[in-house]
């Protein structure tokens, strides 16, 4: 019998600090108006987001730290933010929707 582990998908490796992510060259974020939502656009694909992971893929623009989007979006929404966005990124980051550069 396979264990509890090997049913569940493992979680993807979380993004350091340090790293800065930048939404992958083959996406464009944009606002559907008939869907009333933002949405990544990609080859052959529509990612249709919610209002925070619009707010996380609207700062992954190379400039910010993992840490500096974290307290950029707890300020912004006025509460802990922390996990929640650790671990979108690393998922957006497992599917290659968004890349990594490490901070100098």
């Amino acid at each position: 019998m396979p264990s509890d582990s090997a049913l569940s998908p493992s979680a993807p490796p979380a993004l350091p600090d340090t790293a800065r992510p930048r939404l992958g060259p083959h996406l464009r974020l944009r606002f559907d108006s008939s869907r009333g939502k933002h949405v990544l656009l990609g080859p052959e694909s529509v990612i249709v987001l919610n209002r925070t992971g619009a707010d996380v893929v609207g700062l992954c623009d190379g400039s910010g730290t993992v840490a500096e989007i974290v307290d950029e979006l707890s300020a912004r929404y006025q509460r802990p933010v922390d996990d929640e966005v650790r671990d979108f990124l690393a998922r957006m980051a497992a599917r290659r929707h968004v890349t990594v550069e490490e901070a100098m």
